[in-house]
């Protein structure tokens, strides 16, 4: 007889700096829930997002749960939540086993990998061993297959971070990867809409091949190979999720949609599974500037796609050389035109605080976005996450203690940066649009003050001068303890154990 195999909770940090958490459900660790279920073993959801008491919901379920091993996910701006919750697992259960993947552990271990090479043992190294502290194994690069190899509790490393790993996800596993378990949460509490349709997101293809020094996962194979699947199993999935829970709007999470030479195809195909169902949907999604072009634009209206979001990032030539962006202001301009003349809206994803940023560059930013006229935009300020060459090739200032310094090769510009220990500091990152910013950065002309100013007055000036409104935060819900009063509801936990004698009130 077949040994039972052990149940496992998988755990949703909440995402405090979001506007609203109740927008996206997470999708890779409902991957990893779905590949699980595939093999047999009992899965618990606990998804924490838009919990203010998210703590104490983690130990009332960590109390009762039939799993014994908890997974978490982590990005970077999750991670303080995901030790709270960690510590807390621990105090409630001596027997709790965990595992920790996601982002965040991908980008620090290959911070760490890199300074390896160049025979260095620094932050990347100090960050990766506060994460092996905090569980059993981490779990680096994609999760789909190293979950397996995690849960023999053998190693505390499963690095899946290398294309030539069997762990190492290619075009044809990711094809057979089962959709992720959306039925493990609770999908009508997740509030979207494009257009007036109520919205689900989805991810066609894995991967971002660009170099931008701000962007996480420049030095991980994971986030910077491209692995594409089929048209058919994308539609096929969008079908699914249309029958299932009856959206008819759908955002794609790709990192950029038009590097695939398969997206026009892939956008006649949803148009043709429209006319075949009698339906009619809007679609949402990223694209790269320079790549636009009259015939996608076409194919993606004719698919239901009514607004792009477009990473412009800068305005000003040396800025958007800085960034290594490969894009100049003509071709971000020319972007604009095009989806303009096809009936597109756009939202422009601009940020400050990259090497050499001056006053004239953030005006530069100002000035573009008046000119262009995007339908709406956000300005956010550069924050050097493990990862990404900003932090990984920046070294200790010569004069400034807990500074590091990243040069741009190319024109000299620099970036400092305040050290940060990314598992204690919530606030480097805050997704207020009216105002409560901090900056961990600055340059050698802008203090880290003056760029939380100089952000400021693009949001305030630009949306006064378009008259784009402000999007209002939803405040997070509140789970209440209250114990032998009925189980979770699903606004916290769908799970295939039996309920909890716990109660969620007030959503």
């Amino acid at each position: 007889m077949q040994s039972q195999m052990p149940a496992v909770c998988l755990i949703i940090p909440p995402s405090v700096f979001l506007l609203d958490e109740r927008v996206f459900v997470s999708l890779g660790i409902l991957r990893i829930a779905a590949v699980l279920e595939q093999a047999g073993h009992p899965v618990e959801v606990l998804d924490l997002s838009g919990i203010e008491n998210y703590q104490q919901a983690a130990e009332d379920h960590a109390r009762t749960s039939a799993a014994g091993i908890f997974g978490l996910t982590t990005t970077t701006p999750q991670l303080p939540a995901a030790r709270s919750i960690i510590e807390r697992i621990r105090a409630t259960r001596a027997d709790a086993r965990v595992v920790l993947g996601g982002p965040h552990v991908t980008l620090v271990n290959a911070a760490r990998k890199r300074e390896e090479r160049r025979g260095e043992c620094g932050r990347g190294h100090a960050a990766f061993d506060r994460l092996q502290a905090l569980a059993d194994v981490v779990v680096a690069g994609d999760g789909e297959l190293a979950i397996f190899e995690a849960l023999k509790f053998a190693e505390p490393l499963i690095d899946a971070d290398a294309p030539k790993s069997s762990l190492f996800l290619t075009d044809a596993s990711y094809e057979t990867v089962p959709t992720p378990a959306r039925h493990l949460v609770d999908m009508g509490s997740y509030r979207y809409d494009i257009e007036g349709h109520r919205a689900v997101s989805l991810i066609a293809q894995l991967g971002c091949p660009f170099g931008c020094g701000f962007c996480g996962g420049r030095n991980s194979a994971t986030l910077r190979q491209i692995r594409t699947r089929s048209t058919q199993s994308i539609v096929d999935e969008i079908e699914q999720l249309h029958g299932t829970y009856g959206y008819t709007g759908f955002m794609f999470y790709d990192d950029e949609l038009n590097v695939s030479r398969s997206m026009v195809e892939l956008m006649n195909a949803i148009t043709d599974l429209q006319m075949r169902l009698g339906v009619e949907f809007r679609l949402r999604g990223f694209l790269k500037s320079e790549l636009v072009t009259d015939d996608q634009a076409q194919a993606l209206y004719q698919a239901g796609f009514r607004w792009l979001l477009v990473g412009f990032e800068a305005a000003n030539e040396r800025i958007l050389t800085n960034i290594n962006k490969r894009a100049t202001k003509d071709n971000n301009t020319k972007c604009m035109e095009i989806a303009t003349r096809h009936g597109l809206k756009v939202k422009a994803l601009m940020s400050v605080g990259h090497p050499g940023e001056t006053e004239q560059s953030i005006a530069d930013v100002h000035d573009w976005l008046l000119q262009v006229r995007p339908a709406d935009f956000d300005c956010t300020i550069i924050t050097t996450y493990p990862g990404t060459p900003y932090y990984d090739d920046a070294v200790p200032h010569a004069e400034a203690p807990a500074v590091y310094t990243y040069t741009q090769p190319k024109t000299g510009d620099r970036l400092h940066a305040y050290d940060v220990d990314f598992s204690e500091v919530a606030d480097y990152y805050k997704g207020d649009p009216e105002g409560g910013y901090k900056a961990f950065v600055f340059t050698d002309h802008l203090t880290s003050e003056a760029l939380v100013q100089g952000r400021d007055w693009v949001e305030r000036s630009v949306r006064a001068g378009l008259q784009i409104p402000f999007n209002a935060p939803r405040p997070a819900s509140r789970y209440e303890h209250s114990m032998g009063m009925g189980p979770l509801p699903p606004h916290i936990l769908r799970s295939t154990s039996a309920s909890r004698a716990t109660r969620f009130l007030g959503a």
